[in-house]
């Protein structure tokens, strides 16, 4: 029973089905155009790799979307680049690589990470104290990332030592399948599950939802504004992580196409950018079609134009094909929460279903 209502669930959701379809669509029209190509282990292997850079940005788009209170993360892309930057330029003057190479890539890891939560700290703090507007304060907060960046760079791009063990982050493989994929699947698979197992997860839909509902249930909006935030800011670093350890070098610019193709993601994943409500697993699919279609274009040799064309048409297609019935429900809910005082004086609770 409990198997065919999750199945139930997964073909009832429109938007799942509308991403599955078009992922197996474009899968199948570039497996014909191509004369099989597409599949071809070395292509598939290079979609994986490219994935995750985009992808990991986008599930820190879809933190922030879920939020609410216009809650968007701009500062991703600055963030990553300058986390990688740091790195690449401290490490060398502490660790050599060649002398020791796995202290080197875990000392470089500790850092990109470390400036990623710090970052991330940064916006979250300056949301919840300053109650300022997320989109406003984090396209500050890219300014200033990017700014430092191109201060300690000279504007220049930074090289970064080949260190076998770092560029296997981006380059390697484990059983045929990229190491950056694993990394990409492993934030996917935890995030989703401290999204629909954990109380943060539910106070973060609920307080997305209805931000008085959220209030009245005891629901600290600072303390959750400030962990979203600081999650947004982890994952930006991993992505900087994978580029750096892609490419083997750093810039200010890097990836600047990145942060408008993340929030399409997310929309396209069914993301509600006034917060409450997105599946992750609508944003995994969306991020591979993005992916799948990319590849195809570079394939073909399609102009990259004609590519943002067809992003911007599926962009306004699963907007019209979003679950409308879902929507409905959340608001539906977030009125509920938002109850006159019942006659004995006592406000009335509302319950989420899960």
């Amino acid at each position: 029973m409990k198997g065919s209502f999750v199945i139930g669930k997964w073909f009832g959701d429109r938007q799942l089905n509308f991403l599955l379809g078009v992922n197996v669509l474009v899968v199948i029209v570039a497996v014909w155009l191509s004369h099989g190509q597409f599949v071809d282990i070395d292509n598939l292997q290079s979609m994986g790799s490219q994935l995750p850079e985009v992808g990991l940005l986008a599930l820190g788009i879809m933190l922030s979307m879920l939020s609410g209170n216009g809650g968007i993360d701009l500062s991703g892309v600055g963030l990553a680049n300058l986390a990688g930057m740091i790195a690449a330029l401290v490490v060398p003057k502490w660790v050599s690589g060649d002398d020791a190479p796995v202290l080197y890539t875990t000392l470089f890891c500790v850092i990109v990470v470390a400036m990623g939560l710090l970052g991330g700290l940064i916006n979250g703090l300056v949301i919840a104290r300053l109650r300022l507007t997320p989109i406003l304060c984090t396209l500050g907060t890219q300014l200033v990332f990017t700014g430092f960046a191109v201060a300690l760079s000279n504007g220049a791009s930074v090289h970064v030592d080949y260190v076998e063990p770092l560029a296997d982050i981006g380059n390697g493989a484990v059983f045929q399948v990229p190491i950056s994929f694993c990394i990409f699947i492993a934030a996917v698979i935890l995030l989703g599950w401290l999204l629909k197992r954990t109380p943060f997860g539910l106070r973060l839909y609920l307080m997305g939802t209805n931000q008085r509902a959220a209030f009245y249930a005891g629901i600290g909006r600072e303390r959750m504004l400030i962990a979203t935030y600081t999650m947004c800011g982890l994952l930006a670093s991993l992505a900087g992580l994978v580029s750096v350890s892609h490419t083997l070098s750093a810039k200010w610019d890097y990836g600047s196409s990145y942060l408008l193709i993340a929030i399409l993601i997310a929309v396209m994943g069914g993301v509600n950018p006034a917060g409450g409500y997105g599946r992750i697993v609508c944003v995994f699919f969306a991020a591979t079609v993005l992916q799948l279609l990319s590849s195809l274009f570079n394939l073909l040799g399609v102009s990259q134009f004609f590519g943002d064309c067809t992003w911007g048409f599926l962009l306004l297609v699963s907007l019209a094909f979003a679950d409308g019935e879902q929507l409905h429900a959340i608001f539906t809910f977030g009125r509920a929460g938002t109850a006159q005082r019942a006659p004995d004086g006592k406000r009335g609770s509302g319950k989420a279903s899960g």
